[in-house]
């Protein structure tokens, strides 16, 4: 426990472990004659698990440079991060996730507050230390891959051939820059305004069955030819996990992430024993904000076993789909925009790290995203 609690305190602290040495996690006053901040417990770190208040802490100052924090912000970090919070509530959507409309974070858009940057900042102004300049930690600029084309694979061609779009299936098999989902250097251009953004493409390794659908090989020339630009283009490359939780075997990515945001604390595990290091999946499918209550990186805590894994979980504050789907939040492109803006400010403020997940086949002229990214983009330059 000592571990994880010592871990937690210097997370808060931003990593400074020199500013972590004077915070103490003690019920015991008395201790303030050795620390300058006391964080006092609430009993229940290793114990039991409950839900805990999102509200403004209660702090004391009993003598000048010395405060008592009477919220346990500790067992708060616990709880978000640890997605604890997934053990005491059942419920599950059609894809078998813990929706955000299940979880206590959705009353009153407390998803749209990184609350635990709130307590982050809260400690480092009880130790009289400066707090984090804003501006960013890091910018990821994800984009998931599902599929490289539409047409360039049997049953995408017999469809659009099925439903009368023989041109475009003829046109994108004769050139695969006509076809209508590959706007990978559309993609990459816009990315490139963000000059100290890290892109990372997500590359499923799957069966293409069910909702994995469709398969695109690795050692396929149209993969090839992707992987080479990507390359070329300074962008990484991750795994894209099975629908079906089936997790690769580390071969040229440590980055995961599951497809339809479906991952569950099992799973997370499994990442960590296969020797998965960094998890982007942490975001709601159905509202964007922070599911994790941090804009910041944060090494997992298994709840179910109370250890302290070596897989760093980066939360997703934006999916594409998340702002326009009918069944998620379906806003207006006006409306989606307001809201990335709302949620790149706070984490402007807290010095975070911004995560968005664009995919390739959303930029179709049917959708806003062709122009709405780039409105986004802007927002972070």
């Amino acid at each position: 426990m000592k571990e994880i609690i010592d871990y937690i305190i210097s997370w808060l602290c931003y990593g400074d472990e020199e500013a972590a040495a004077r915070v103490a996690y003690t019920a015991d006053e008395t201790a303030l004659d050795k620390y300058d901040v006391i964080i006092v417990p609430n009993g229940l770190l290793g114990k039991e698990l409950v839900l805990p208040e999102l509200k403004k802490p209660v702090v004391e100052q009993p003598a000048k440079g010395k405060a008592i924090i009477r919220t346990d912000i500790v067992y708060s970090t616990f709880f978000f991060t640890s997605r604890a919070e997934e053990l005491i509530n059942p419920k599950r959507d059609e894809h078998g996730r813990f929706a955000a409309r299940f979880s206590a974070l959705s009353y009153k858009s407390r998803l749209q507050i990184p609350r635990l940057d709130e307590y982050a900042r809260l400690v480092l102004k009880q130790l009289d230390l400066p707090l984090p300049e804003p501006g960013f930690g890091h910018i990821y600029l994800t984009h998931d891959i599902d599929a490289i084309t539409r047409y360039r694979h049997l049953r995408g061609a017999l469809g659009g051939i099925f439903r009368g779009e023989g041109k475009q299936v003829f046109a994108s098999l004769q050139n695969i820059h006509k076809d209508p989902i590959y706007t990978f250097p559309w993609i990459l251009e816009q990315d490139k305004k963000i000059a100290d953004a890290e892109t990372i493409y997500f590359v499923k390794r799957t069966q293409g069955k069910g909702y994995d659908y469709p398969q695109y090989h690795l050692w396929g020339r149209d993969y090839k030819r992707l992987k080479h630009m990507l390359r070329h283009n300074n962008a990484y490359i991750g795994v894209h996990g099975s629908y079906y939780g089936d997790i690769p075997t580390i071969e040229y990515s440590r980055m995961f992430r599951a497809h339809y945001l479906r991952c569950d604390i099992d799973r997370m595990q499994q990442l960590a024993d296969a020797g998965y290091t960094d998890d982007f999946t942490m975001g709601f499918a159905d509202q964007a904000g922070f599911r994790l209550q941090t804009s910041r990186a944060v090494r997992w805590i298994n709840p179910k076993t109370m250890k302290l894994t070596p897989l760093t979980l980066h939360p997703l504050m934006i999916m594409d789909n998340t702002l326009s789907q009918a069944n998620y939040m379906n806003l207006s492109e006006d409306e989606a925009y307001f809201l990335c803006e709302r949620l790149i400010d706070k984490v402007r403020l807290h010095h975070g790290d911004l995560c968005l997940l664009w995919h390739n086949s959303i930029f179709t002229d049917d959708t806003y995203h062709r122009s709405l990214y780039p409105k986004v983009l802007s927002l972070i330059a």
